[in-house]
């Protein structure tokens, strides 16, 4: 007796197509139409996990992780030299959303590097700056400018220690002159001192000390004179 058999029913050959075109778990280069091209993981078609994106227009390289199309987690970002064309590393730290958050180190230049908190891609909450003359900030950064409490250590080992706003002194603080052996206290204003109370301090161990040291005030009341003047100032400052 003769057998009859069903014919397999064959699949489109759209679907055939689209499913091997999924992209899931570890992958080879894949290359966008721009030239960039991505090496790691997927899921459903977006970047997911650990992976390495080149972007071709400059260069840059990014390894680390993914989430969700984004990077996400902890990465390291490298840029190449612009005189020995060789890739260098600008940060290396984390990631939220595609942009810097979290704890990071940035790279400015071979002698000038920040390492500190970060929130949308900005110096923000935490951090020390390593300026290229030598020159150290650390304290609190918003908007990726020094604002808040805050210490500046010069070269020459003078220092500021006080408030900051907008990446500038102001506000009450204390400037360190020790190569003179002096110390002012007052209150500043977009880097300018006000007012304040000039006095020495260390001038005998002073590597260049003043000529001569500050002679005794003779007002009866100078704490109280410098508190009128401030109150005074602050008052004008407040009125503009």
């Amino acid at each position: 007796m003769a057998v009859s058999k069903c014919p397999k029913k064959s699949e489109s050959l759209w679907k055939g197509w689209d499913r091997k075109a999924q992209k899931n778990g570890l992958r080879c280069q894949v290359y966008a139409v721009n030239g960039d091209y991505y090496v790691g993981e997927w899921k459903d078609n977006v970047k997911h996990g650990k992976g390495t994106q080149v972007w071709k227009k400059n260069g840059a390289i990014y390894e680390g992780d993914w989430k969700f199309g984004k990077r996400d987690g902890y990465g390291t970002l490298s840029l190449p030299d612009q005189q020995t064309g060789k890739c260098r590393r600008v940060y290396s730290g984390w990631w939220k959303g595609d942009k810097k958050s979290g704890y990071g180190i940035q790279f400015f230049g071979p002698k000038e590097y920040y390492e500190g908190d970060w929130c949308g891609s900005q110096r923000s909450g935490w951090g020390r700056m390593y300026y290229s003359n030598g020159d150290i900030y650390e304290g609190q950064w918003e908007n990726d400018k020094p604002n808040g409490e805050g210490m500046l250590r010069l070269k020459n080992g003078n220092r500021y220690e006080g408030c900051w706003e907008r990446g500038m002194k102001n506000g009450a603080g204390r400037f360190f002159h020790l190569d003179h052996g002096q110390l002012f206290e007052g209150f500043w204003v977009d880097n300018m001192a006000k007012c304040g109370t000039m006095i020495d301090f260390g001038r005998d161990e002073a590597p260049e000390p003043t000529q001569f040291p500050i002679p005794e005030v003779k007002i009866l009341d100078p704490d109280g004179v410098l508190a009128e003047a401030l109150a005074m100032f602050r008052k004008t400052e407040e009125g503009d």
